[in-house]
């Protein structure tokens, strides 16, 4: 990463973890107010990550340098996938984890979220990492390398819920590529929470409000 993850704690000595990956052009303070905005009081403290993707050239941007957790090289997003970037993200997110856990926080208590970008690292990451973690949540995004999810997914996390929303004006990750994220994990036997809104490639108050309660719940 090119900084440091900026950390929000809801209160001292925390006893669980969200650890929060932004989209593609963004950075860690993208979802900060949206965190602000949850209330997670009932589960007592919390403490949010949100980590900073490398700068990189992304293809569909010209190549431009930009922060991003892999390149994009066309618009439909898995027709040719930047699987060594993806896999290098995915060591940087389990680091992650294993940071929370040396800080006292068991796996069990660790959700991993993203927002478009990182909601693919999220998924990619989440299913297969080796003990059972509270949660996954992906915001308007989809599954990468969704042909190696049955053969790499660690069973630790089989009945983890998965929580997914999308909007169903999105352009950017169109609506199809969310539902097949959707019924690719459910075909696996996977608990997957499903949510559309409509909006475009954002977040809305009512996701939002969704996103809260099925934190409460898996934290709880």
């Amino acid at each position: 990463m090119s900084l440091a993850p900026i950390e929000i704690e809801t209160a001292p000595q925390p006893t669980a973890s969200v650890i929060v990956m932004h989209g593609l052009g963004a950075d860690g303070n993208d979802f900060v107010p949206i965190a602000r905005e949850l209330d997670l009081s009932s589960v007592g403290p919390v403490r949010f990550v949100f980590p900073n993707a490398p700068h990189i050239p992304v293809t569909i941007n010209g190549g431009r340098p930009m922060p991003a957790w892999y390149d994009i090289m066309l618009p439909d997003l898995t027709r040719r996938e930047d699987e060594a970037g993806l896999r290098r993200s995915q060591a940087v997110i389990e680091g992650l984890i294993a940071h929370e856990k040396a800080r006292g926080i068991p796996a069990h208590r660790i959700v991993i979220a993203g927002f478009s970008q990182g909601c693919a690292m999220a998924l990619m990451t989440g299913l297969r990492h080796g003990e059972r973690l509270a949660g996954i949540v992906g915001l308007s995004g989809y599954l990468p390398l969704a042909a190696t999810l049955a053969a790499e997914r660690h069973a630790a996390n089989h009945d983890t819920p998965v929580f997914l929303a999308h909007g169903t004006h999105d352009n950017v990750v169109v609506l199809a590529r969310a539902t097949a994220t959707r019924d690719a994990l459910q075909a696996l036997g996977h608990a997957v929470e499903w949510h559309e809104y409509p909006m475009q490639h954002s977040v809305c108050i009512e996701e939002i409000a969704d996103l809260n309660a099925f934190l409460l719940r898996v934290l709880s």
